[in-house]
């Protein structure tokens, strides 16, 4: 729980992480931990990564995308729904009877992977190139 003391340990964060918050967070630190424990998992990160630099899909669009069964992909899908990086929606398809499913990130969900994970993997990259031997050869 956030005491919203601006104390620092050390003089430069916190002593609870939970401070860091803005006043009136949408989200609570546990919420932000949990998007980022639900990209842990390499399925659901390829999931939200297609869904990130991409267009909105269906189940059956991810299913042949990453090569994964129906309830797998299920399980996944709504593990990052309900943390709240991916949202569905239902519509109709021209020229089709029904609703149908379409899966697409949310602003969390690409907040999280392009400034999370791909800017870690962006980060790995340039301190190779700022330290590669060989470039001086």
């Amino acid at each position: 729980m956030s005491t919203n003391d601006t104390r620092t340990a050390g003089g430069e964060f916190p002593e609870d992480p939970a401070d860091l918050l803005p006043e009136g967070s949408v989200l609570s630190l546990d919420e932000y931990l949990a998007m980022h424990a639900a990209v842990g998992h390499r399925t659901r990160y390829e999931i939200l990564y297609r869904l990130v630099h991409g267009e909105e899909m269906s189940p059956k669009e991810l299913e042949e995308a990453i090569d994964i069964d129906d309830s797998t992909l299920h399980y996944h899908l709504n593990k990052l729904v309900d943390v709240g990086l991916v949202e569905k929606r239902q519509r109709t398809d021209r020229g089709q009877d029904g609703l149908y499913a379409y899966y697409r990130a949310t602003v969390f969900g690409e907040v999280t992977l392009t400034d999370g994970i791909d800017e870690l993997i962006r980060g790995e990259r340039e301190f190779g190139a700022m330290y590669d031997s060989s470039a001086d050869h």
